[in-house]
C-alpha cells in the first residue's frame, strides 16, 4: 500500500520498525539552575546545586541536563540539529510540540523554513513567503487503494500584505488551540491568528495594504466597500477591512488599504446568505482560548472559552465551530450554520464559549476477582512470567521498556487479588528495579532535558522520540501505569522525596496540566479542542499531524486517573478523568466511525488505524496487515480500557471487517483481539480463548496469564456497562442479562461509600477493590437499543425503559434570579440513544416529572423534549412546555404536558437509531429544587410505537 506519510509529499517521519537516527550530541547546556528551580516551584523536586551540575537530583532519582555521548536531540530530517523556531516575543516559552501547527515552530525540514499544511478545521492553512494560504476542502479524496480518505489542503487564497516576501514564517504567540504566525521581510510585519474551529482569519500588519490573492478569479457577491464577499472554488469567503477602507479586484488579486489601522480579517461562510451573521463579529479578534475542566459525581465537565478585543466598534462576541465529538454533548444553543471537514460536520455556536458534559470513563488498577478464573490456572501463567530468565525480554529503549513494564504491571493486582502475594512482590520488584534505573541519571538509560526544547526524553530513545520529539505519551504512558500500580501497594517508594517526584516530571513533559510552567508546556500530546493526542513532534506532513495507537494515548490518561488517585493528587486524577472521556469519544468518532457519520462513503472502512489532520488510513507505520491496523488502537488493554465498551455495535463490525480483510480469524494479535471482543461479546471471546489458548505466542505486551484473566472475568462478570457511572473514577459495572456487578478501587486509607448513577451503593474497604450489588436501584439499559416508549429518568442523565424501584432525586440549580423562560440555563439533561420507533398517527408527547421546590418562593421548573431522528447530532423536532409554578410547600408535585406548549419547532418522524433529549431547567427564581429520578414517578412518554 502506498505509505500515507508519502502521500502528496514524500517527507516522513520514524516509523515504529526504523532505527533512529543518532548523531554527535551539542555542547552541554550551560546550567541547570533555572530549571531545577521551575520544577521546585510545581513541586517536581527540589533545586539542585551546583548549578552547571549535569545530574539534576529530584527526590531519589535523577535526570541528566546533557544528552547521551553519540545521541541526537531534535532535527531536521538531514540531520542537521534544530532549534525552536519563535520570535524574540516567545522565546523561552516552552513550545507545544506535537500539535496540529507544530511545524510552524519545528522546521523539520531545511527547504521549507515556513510550514507544512496546517489542519485547523474547517480551514486549512499553510504559511509562504507572502502570507498564509487559507483553504476549506469539502469533498474528500480516497486514496491509496482505497486505504485513506483526505480532505487535503488545497489553497483557495492567501492572505498577505502587498509586496511582502518574509525570508521565513515563526511562531509569535499561541493558547490552547489557537496560534499566531508571524512574517517579517524588514519593511513589512504581519501577524494571523487561527485556530481549530476558527471560521475567520483574523490579520494585523503593517508597511503595506491588506492584500488577497485567489487561486482563481473570485466572483464578487456582494460589495459593501470594506467588505467584500467572494466565491472562490465554489467556497464563500468574507473580506473585512478597516471601516472606511475599500476592497480593490483585480484579477485575482485583492487589495484594501488600511490607512493608519493595522487589522482586517477573512471568514469562510457556510453560505453566501451568512455574510450579515459574520460582519457582525468581523472584528472582534479573537485573543486567546482556553479548556477547563472538572470530574465529579461520575461525570467530567468541560468548558471551551475564547477571549476577544474589539479593534473597531463594541462587538466581542465570535462565531466558532464544534466538532462532533463536542456537539453530542453539548446543551448550549447552537445556529443552524454547519461546515464539512475529516471529522463530519462541524455545527456553529454564536458565543465566545460553550460547556460539555459527558460521563466518565470508568477506570481500575485490573478487571476485579470473578469466579470465571480458576487460581491454579492463573498461578501456572503468572509463573510463566514472573520467574522468566529475562522478564523485560531484552528491552533497552524508552517503547519497549514501556510494553515490558506494563506487561508486568498488569499482573500485580491480577496476583494480589488471588492471593499470591510472592509473585505479587516479584512482580512488584521487578518494576520498582527497572523505572529505579530509568529514573537516575548516568547508568546506560536515562532520561535527559533539553533546555532549548523544554523536554524530556529518555535515552536510548526510539522511533523519532529524540530527533523528531515522537510519541513521549505512548512511551511514558507505560512507564507512569506501571508507577501506579507501583503506588498502590508502596505509598512510601511515590513519595515526591522518593522515586515520585521523577514520575511526576514524566508526567510534566507529556501531559503538564499548568499553563505557566516555565519548564514544561502545557498538555505537549493533548490537543483540548480536537479531542484527542497529535504523535508526531513536528507535524511535517502534508496531511498534517498524526496519531496511530490512541489506545497508547489513553493509556496515559488511564495511568494519570491511577496515579492521582494512588498519591491524592486530585488534580492529576482529574486530569486523567477529562483527557481519558474526551479522548474516548474522540476515538468512538474518529477512529471507529461509531455512529457511522464521519467516513465518507468511499472509503469503505470500519476503523481506521491512524488519524491525519486531512483524515484518516486503514494502515499503520509499520504494516498492512489487518490484524495490527484493527489491534493497534486496542492496546495495551488495561483497566484503562474499559470506555471502548461504550460502543459495542462499533465493536462489533470492527472485528466483523477484521475477518473479511484477514481472510479469517486473527492469528499475531489473537489475544489483543480476543480481549477487544470481550468487551462487547464475552462469551464468544471466552470461546475463542478456549478454543485457542494452546498454540499462540503472545503479543509483546501481552501475557497468558493477563488475557486468561481478561476473558474468563469479562465471561463471569459481563461486558462493561459505561451507561451506568460511579462517583469516583476508580469505578465500573459490567452486566450480564439482568445481573448487574459494580467494582470500584479505593485507594483512600478509610472505607468509603461508591454511589453509582443507577442508585446503587457499594462499601469499599480501605486501600482495596470491592465488587457486589450494593443497596437500591434498579439496572439501567445496556447500551443497546432500548425497546418501549415511556422512558425512566436515572441520575446520571440516562433515559431508560427500564423499571426502577428505588427513587433518587437530581438538584435543579436556581435561575439566579434571571428569566430564562424558553431558554435552557444549567439544565438536567437526560438521554436515550440508538431508539427505534414509528411515529403514532395522532400521537404526541407526555411526560409526568415529580419536582419539589421545599418552602422556596417563585421557582418555576420548565422542560424541553427534543427528538433526534437518526442519531446524526441534529434534533428535527423540539418542544418546549410553559414553566411550572411550584408551591413554597416541602413535598413532590407533578409537573405534565398539561401545563401547555410554549413553542416548538421543526416536525416527527420515524425514529431510526435516533437519540431522545429531555432538559429540565429553573426558567425563574433564586433557590434549587429537586427532581425525582428513578421510577416511574418521573416519566417521559414519546408518540412512537
Amino acid at each position: 500500500m502506498p505509505d500515507p506519510r508519502s502521500h502528496p509529499t514524500p517527507h516522513s517521519e520514524t516509523p515504529r520498525s526504523r532505527t533512529p537516527r543518532s548523531e554527535t550530541p551539542r555542547c552541554r547546556p550551560v546550567a541547570a539552575l533555572v530549571l531545577v528551580a521551575a520544577l521546585a516551584a510545581v513541586g517536581l523536586g527540589p533545586a539542585a546545586s551546583p548549578a552547571a551540575a549535569a545530574n539534576v537530583p529530584v527526590g531519589s532519582g535523577s535526570y541528566s541536563d546533557t544528552r547521551p555521548a553519540g545521541t541526537s536531540g531534535p532535527t531536521t530530517n538531514t540531520g542537521a540539529p534544530v532549534t525552536p523556531k519563535v520570535t524574540p516575543a516567545a522565546k523561552g516559552r516552552p513550545v507545544p510540540t506535537n500539535d496540529w501547527w507544530s511545524s510552524l515552530a519545528f522546521q523539520r525540514y531545511g527547504d521549507n523554513p515556513y510550514s507544512t499544511p496546517m489542519y485547523g478545521h474547517p480551514l486549512t492553512y499553510q504559511a509562504t513567503a507572502g502570507g498564509l494560504e487559507v483553504g476549506y476542502p469539502t469533498t474528500p479524496a480516497v486514496v491509496g487503494e482505497g486505504r485513506q480518505y483526505e480532505y487535503a489542503h488545497k489553497r483557495d487564497l492567501t492572505l498577505g500584505l502587498t509586496r511582502l516576501n518574509s525570508p521565513d514564517t515563526k511562531a509569535d504567540s499561541w493558547s490552547d488551540w489557537t496560534v499566531t504566525p508571524y512574517w517579517s521581510d524588514g519593511a513589512r510585519t504581519l501577524r494571523t491568528t487561527i485556530g481549530h474551529g476558527l471560521p475567520f482569519v483574523y490579520a494585523k500588519g503593517s508597511g503595506g495594504n491588506a492584500q488577497i490573492t485567489t487561486a482563481a478569479a473570485p466572483a464578487v457577491f456582494a460589495d459593501q466597500g470594506n467588505v467584500l464577499g467572494i466565491t472562490v472554488a465554489g467556497h464563500h469567503y468574507a473580506l473585512f477591512a478597516p471601516t472606511g477602507s475599500d476592497w480593490n479586484v483585480s484579477g485575482s488579486t485583492i487589495t484594501a488599504g488600511l490607512g493608519a489601522k493595522d487589522y482586517f480579517s477573512l471568514a469562510v461562510l457556510p453560505s453566501a446568505d451568512a455574510l450579515a451573521t459574520y460582519k457582525k463579529y468581523a472584528f472582534s479578534f479573537v485573543t486567546g482560548s482556553k479548556a477547563t475542566w472538572s470530574s465529579a459525581a461520575g461525570s467530567v465537565k468541560a468548558g471551551y472559552t475564547l477571549t476577544t478585543q474589539a479593534q473597531e466598534g463594541s462587538e466581542t462576541g465570535t462565531l466558532q465551530a464544534l466538532y462532533r465529538h463536542q456537539w453530542l454533548h453539548t446543551t448550549d444553543p447552537l445556529t443552524s450554520y454547519t461546515y464539512v471537514s475529516p471529522r463530519g460536520t462541524m455545527k456553529v455556536r454564536e458565543g465566545t464559549a460553550f460547556t460539555t458534559t459527558q460521563k466518565s470513563s470508568p477506570v481500575l488498577p485490573a478487571l476485579p476477582k470473578s469466579s470465571g478464573v480458576d487460581r491454579a490456572r492463573l498461578k501456572t501463567y503468572l509463573d510463566e512470567v514472573a520467574n522468566a530468565a529475562d522478564p523485560f525480554s531484552g528491552a533497552t529503549d524508552t517503547y519497549w521498556t514501556g510494553k515490558a513494564l506494563g506487561r508486568l504491571a498488569q499482573l500485580v493486582p491480577v496476583a494480589d487479588q488471588f492471593g499470591e502475594s510472592a509473585t505479587r512482590d516479584r512482580l512488584l520488584g521487578l518494576l520498582k528495579g527497572r523505572l529505579q534505573e530509568w529514573f537516575t541519571a548516568g547508568g546506560a538509560s536515562e532520561f535527559s532535558y533539553d533546555k532549548d526544547w523544554q523536554t524530556l526524553t529518555g535515552y536510548p530513545a526510539s522511533y523519532g522520540s529524540d530527533t523528531e520529539l515522537n510519541d513521549h505519551h505512548f512511551h511514558y504512558s507505560y512507564y507512569v501505569y506501571a508507577a501506579a500500580i507501583v503506588a498502590q501497594y508502596d505509598q512510601a517508594w511515590a513519595a515526591d522525596s522518593a522515586w515520585g517526584g521523577m514520575v511526576k516530571t514524566l508526567i510534566k513533559d507529556a501531559a503538564n496540566p499548568a499553563r505557566g510552567d516555565t519548564a514544561f508546556p502545557f498538555l505537549r500530546g493533548f490537543d483540548v479542542y480536537a479531542g484527542h493526542s497529535w504523535a508526531s513532534g513536528h507535524q511535517g506532513f502534508a496531511a498534517g499531524n498524526n496519531q496511530e495507537s490512541s489506545s497508547e494515548s489513553t493509556n496515559l490518561s488511564a495511568a494519570l486517573v491511577l496515579w492521582g488517585s494512588a498519591t491524592g493528587s486530585t488534580e492529576l486524577r482529574d486530569l486523567g478523568a477529562y483527557l481519558l472521556t474526551t479522548e474516548s469519544e474522540a476515538i468512538a468518532q474518529y477512529w471507529f466511525d461509531a455512529d457511522e457519520q464521519v467516513f465518507p462513503a468511499g472509503f469503505g472502512h470500519d476503523t481506521a488505524g491512524m488519524v491525519w489532520g486531512s483524515g484518516a488510513a486503514y494502515s499503520t507505520w509499520w504494516t498492512a496487515n489487518p490484524e495490527e491496523i484493527h489491534g493497534i488502537n486496542v492496546l495495551p488493554v488495561t483497566g484503562g480500557s474499559l470506555h471502548l465498551s461504550g460502543h459495542k455495535a462499533a465493536i462489533r463490525r470492527n472485528l466483523a471487517e477484521l475477518v473479511r480483510e484477514n481472510g479469517g480469524p486473527a492469528v499475531e494479535w489473537r489475544d489483543i483481539l480476543w480481549e477487544f471482543e470481550s468487551l462487547a461479546d464475552p462469551g464468544a471471546a471466552k470461546s475463542k480463548w478456549d478454543a485457542g489458548n494452546g498454540g499462540y505466542t503472545p503479543e509483546q505486551g501481552e501475557s497468558k496469564a493477563h488475557t486468561y484473566h481478561w476473558t474468563g472475568t469479562l465471561d463471569a462478570l459481563g461486558a462493561p456497562d459505561t451507561g451506568v457511572t460511579g462517583d469516583i473514577p476508580t469505578s465500573a459495572v459490567f452486566t450480564k442479562g439482568t445481573v448487574r456487578t459494580y467494582a470500584a478501587h479505593n485507594f483512600d486509607p478509610a472505607p468509603r461509600t461508591v454511589t453509582f448513577s443507577d442508585g446503587k451503593t457499594l462499601t469499599v474497604p480501605a486501600r482495596s477493590t470491592a465488587t457486589g450489588t450494593g443497596t437500591g436501584g434498579g439496572p439501567d439499559p445496556d447500551p443497546d437499543p432500548p425497546t418501549g416508549n415511556v422512558f425512566q429518568l436515572r441520575t446520571g442523565g440516562t433515559l431508560t425503559t427500564a423499571t426502577g424501584t428505588t427513587a433518587g432525586s437530581d438538584t435543579l440549580a436556581p435561575a439566579d434570579g434571571t428569566n430564562h423562560d424558553g431558554i435552557p440555563y444549567r439544565p438536567l439533561v437526560y438521554e436515550a440513544k440508538q431508539v427505534n420507533g414509528v411515529l403514532a398517527a395522532g400521537g404526541s408527547t407526555s411526560f409526568r416529572l415529580q419536582v419539589d421546590a421545599g418552602t422556596a418562593v417563585g421557582l418555576g421548573p420548565q422542560a424541553r423534549i427534543s427528538y433526534d431522528l437518526t442519531g446524526d447530532g441534529t434534533f428535527e423536532r423540539t418542544e418546549t412546555y410553559r414553566y411550572f409554578a411550584t408551591d413554597p410547600v416541602t413535598g413532590w408535585e407533578t409537573y405534565g404536558e398539561g401545563s401547555g406548549l410554549k413553542s416548538a419547532t421543526g416536525s416527527l418522524g420515524n425514529l431510526k437509531g435516533g437519540t431522545v433529549r429531555l432538559e429540565v431547567w429553573s426558567a425563574i427564581g433564586n433557590a434549587p429544587a429537586k427532581l425525582r429520578t428513578g421510577t416511574a414517578d418521573s416519566v417521559l412518554t414519546i408518540p412512537f410505537g
